[in-house]
């Protein structure tokens, strides 16, 4: 025995921290120990006996005491002199055979996808995985070596560029089966399968297994994912008719309230020539269905805009249904009941004059008789809101 080497009668080792995959005994250089002593393994480990740089034996889990029957390699090693008492230099590695959880893979770099509806299109994916040490002789030869420590977070950019190299070729396999990217994304757990299996095979060459592979996404890029979303608005909206009439109204919306400087007073004047030219035909489009609807519905009820969220509601609505707010704006025409700007003449609607001196109410806007003190139309109090009269315009413009 070398001099100041302690001899190594008892060999254990366990992990407080749960993270190592291999640890060596002892960590530095060899160690010195003899046949009688004893070895114990936990269940979660597996123990390499190396001597001189070879491998003797791999142990399981279990208490064992040093014999040459389970050490045969090493009569051959030391030859006949070898003695039963005679400690000989020798390293143990203990080896984690639990499963490593959680482990993360993502594509740093979009990879390329030949999608049968958007054509080549650049996409991310993501997701988590899990190891364990299957054959621990073939890992502490292939990764390890002679460290005397070996983390799991050690391994893990080794093994997410195997995932990403291997998932790539998959996807390539996908696409050209004709899947898209839409079949991918209802299809996680199937495309998960294949992908394990292929990075399988990789894993296997370093005594590694891939117990779980998990994909929690796959993303396109931003201006791709906006055309899919007004696709999907498309459709929504019945075609491509009222989707384009649902974006000329949002930009007239946009460009009336654009409050910027010259160039945003120039992008809402363009906006607004652009709309100009689109709006007879939408107009005309508009009037043409509404016919048809009331020739084909057995006249339908005359519909009228919300003054204050511009929601489409009936005519007669006294309230919007969708932002509650009040229909009438003005005295409403007698006649086709559209709201009247207060000393309007004439309805702009459908030209009924509009009698002067005339007394309606406040709440419902019907014309009321002189001296009333109560709708007869609402019921109305006309002493806790009094009518309102139409008076002649003054205005001489």
């Amino acid at each position: 025995m070398a001099f100041g080497m302690k001899l190594m009668d008892l060999i254990e080792y366990h992990d407080p921290s749960g993270e190592e995959m291999v640890h060596k005994i002892p960590e530095q250089g060899s160690g010195e120990t003899k046949l009688g002593s004893r070895l114990i393994v936990r269940e979660d480990q597996q123990a390499v006996f190396f001597r001189d740089g070879q491998a003797l034996d791999v142990f399981g889990p279990g208490k064992h005491v040093l014999t040459t029957a389970n050490l045969p390699l090493l009569n051959r090693l030391v030859g006949a002199a070898f003695d039963g008492n005679t400690p000989f230099r020798t390293e143990v590695i203990f080896v984690n055979t639990k499963t490593f959880t959680n482990a993360k893979w993502g594509t740093p770099e979009p990879i390329p996808f030949r999608d049968k509806e958007l054509k080549l299109i650049r996409i991310r994916a993501f997701g988590a995985y899990s190891l364990r040490i299957i054959e621990a002789q073939l890992f502490v030869n292939k990764i390890v070596g002679s460290q005397g420590i070996y983390r799991r977070e050690e391994i893990e950019d080794f093994l997410r560029s195997i995932i990403i190299a291997r998932f790539t070729d998959f996807l390539g396999e996908v696409a050209s089966k004709g899947l898209s990217i839409f079949d991918l994304a209802s299809n996680y757990d199937e495309v998960a399968v294949g992908g394990k299996a292929r990075i399988q095979q990789d894993f296997e060459k370093y005594g590694l297994e891939i117990p779980d592979f998990l994909i929690q996404a796959i993303s396109l890029p931003e201006k791709v994912q906006e055309m899919i979303d007004e696709r999907g608005a498309v459709e929504a909206m019945g075609g491509l008719g009222g989707f384009t009439q649902f974006q000329a109204a949002k930009a007239m919306r946009e460009a009336a309230s654009n409050e910027g400087g010259g160039a945003g007073m120039g992008m809402g004047m363009g906006a607004g020539l652009g709309m100009g030219m689109m709006m007879p035909g939408m107009i005309n489009n508009a009037f043409q269905q509404s016919q048809q609807q009331n020739q084909g519905g057995g006249g339908a009820a005359a519909m009228i805009n919300c003054p204050h969220c511009n929601t489409p509601v009936p005519a007669n609505s006294k309230f919007c249904p969708s932002c509650g707010k009040p229909v009438q704006v003005g005295t409403p025409c007698p006649k086709c009941g559209q709201p009247v700007p207060s000393g309007s003449k004439f309805c702009p609607h459908c030209g009924n004059e509009m009698k002067t001196g005339a007394v309606y109410c406040s709440n419902c806007g019907n014309e009321i008789p002189q001296g009333s003190k109560f709708c007869p139309h609402c019921g109305n109090s006309m002493g806790q809101n009094p009518p309102s009269q139409d008076q002649p315009s003054q205005d001489t413009e």
